[in-house]
């Protein structure tokens, strides 16, 4: 028998017997939208945690610091993250760039109000990775002029009032910044007539803006509170300042003196790819040094996240379980009402495999409806659940996660209604071999 034929009489005999198809399909259906709804809000999760670490920094970078206080596990000096450190770091597969860092934290006055923020020095490889608004650039590299990238948090967050702690908003594309960089830790100050010990006046400096970084007062990602610009043009303004100490708050030696080359508190390592960073973080923490990435908590955030949709999947399949129960059911009644007409479809020589294709096919037919139409009410759900949870992903999972809590990707749809149709063919198999069974005599004299 054709499989058209064979759709032609499936339909025919389900129109016959309206309500149990009806209630049948719906049973399909509910199963169906289950799973859908269950794994969309899984999915949903998963992709606005993937935009809120990805907000907190790039999933490719690996933070480094050294392993222990005073310079690595093992305390010796060749455990710092010095220049010689980073070059190590450049040499291993697949790092793509390092950046060394150098924080300074700075006071500012900006229209008569004070503040308060740190400026981090990086290389271009870093300051890449960042976002910014339209019309800014990158600080220019190696240069005499120090230019600053700004955290969009600065604008909103970082200035105050001394009286009441109020924040007050900002312009540094259009308000004059005054920066005022601390006493360096080494500093012993002035001795007066009186015999009392000064500190030297502190100068204020105005630097260009290069630009703002990408986002509102209600958005935040790492670094948005902080001010960037090139390291090598910082090393070299702090080196006007600060001498031979070469920082504010140099490392020391033994003797209490500032060791003559830059240790770093943290160096940050580019990756390719996010599948290689696991194997490069374990190269340098194997080398004694801390390290930490996105990538690691993402990991164990997207376990227990799959466990969750684990769950949420097995309380649909349930669903589902209940409806191949109800179509099994709905078949066997429709044999033992068809008991007759099966008869005489074998004594007119109709083949065996052509009964089995007939039942199998009806099933499937029932599973295909239940599924369009439970994929149909699971579109719907999601769209009223993403309604009503419009700020739910920054409740769970911050600022940088926007998006709909249940999303229903092409392949899950298709995944679904594949799903009923083989649901709907499983659940008819047991009664489809059973109408083969049947004797033809039996069968016709039957009543």
């Amino acid at each position: 028998m054709r499989l058209f034929d064979l759709i032609k009489l499936a339909t025919s005999n389900l129109k016959r017997r309206k309500m149990r198809t009806v209630l049948t399909v719906l049973g399909v259906a509910i199963g169906t939208a289950s799973i859908v709804v269950m794994v969309s809000l899984g999915i949903g999760m998963s992709a606005m945690m993937l935009k809120s670490y990805q907000s907190m920094g790039s999933l490719t970078r690996i933070d480094v610091s050294e392993g222990g206080y005073g310079g690595g596990t093992n305390g010796n000096q060749s455990m710092m993250l010095t220049d010689e450190t980073v070059e190590s770091f450049k040499h291993i597969p697949h790092v793509t760039g390092v950046s060394p860092s150098i924080e300074v934290n700075i006071e500012a006055k900006c229209k008569g109000i004070s503040g308060s923020f740190s400026i981090v020095g990086v290389t271009q490889d870093y300051l890449r990775q960042l976002e910014l608004r339209d019309g800014g650039h990158l600080p220019a590299a190696n240069s005499d002029t120090l230019e600053l990238l700004y955290g969009n948090q600065i604008l909103y967050s970082s200035f105050y009032k001394q009286k009441t702690w109020e924040n007050v908003e900002i312009d540094p594309e259009k308000d004059t910044v005054f920066i005022t960089f601390p006493q360096s830790s080494l500093s012993q100050g002035t001795k007066s007539s009186e015999g009392s010990t000064q500190e030297p006046k502190q100068k204020k400096y105005i630097f260009p803006i290069a630009g703002i970084m990408k986002g509102g007062a209600e958005d935040w990602s790492d670094g948005s509170y902080n001010v960037y610009t090139d390291i090598d043009s910082l090393k070299r303004f702090l080196k006007k300042i600060y001498k031979k100490a070469l920082v504010p708050n140099p490392r020391t030696n033994k003797n209490g003196k500032p060791y003559p080359y830059y240790v770093y508190n943290n160096v940050y390592v580019f990756v390719d790819d996010m599948d290689n960073v696991s194997a490069v973080q374990k190269q340098i923490s194997d080398m004694g040094f801390s390290v930490s990435s996105s990538m690691e908590w993402l990991k164990q955030a997207q376990q227990q996240l799959n466990m969750v949709q684990l769950v949420l999947g097995g309380i649909g399949g349930v669903s589902l379980l209940v409806a191949a129960i109800g179509i099994m059911n709905t078949m066997m009644m429709s044999i033992y009402e068809r008991t007759k007409e099966i008869g005489v479809m074998k004594v007119l020589g109709c083949a065996m495999p052509d009964i089995r294709n007939m039942f199998l096919c009806e099933s499937g037919m029932i599973g295909l409806m239940g599924g369009v139409a439970g994929l149909t009410v699971s579109y719907l759900i999601s769209y009223i659940i993403n309604f009503f949870t419009k700020n739910a992903g920054s409740m769970m999972f911050g600022s940088g996660s926007m998006g709909g809590l249940s999303s229903i990707p092409l392949w899950l749809a298709a995944f679904a209604i594949g799903f009923a149709i083989a649901v709907g063919t499983i659940a008819g198999y047991v009664p489809a071999a059973r109408a083969m069974k049947l004797s033809p005599l039996a069968a016709i004299r039957n009543e």
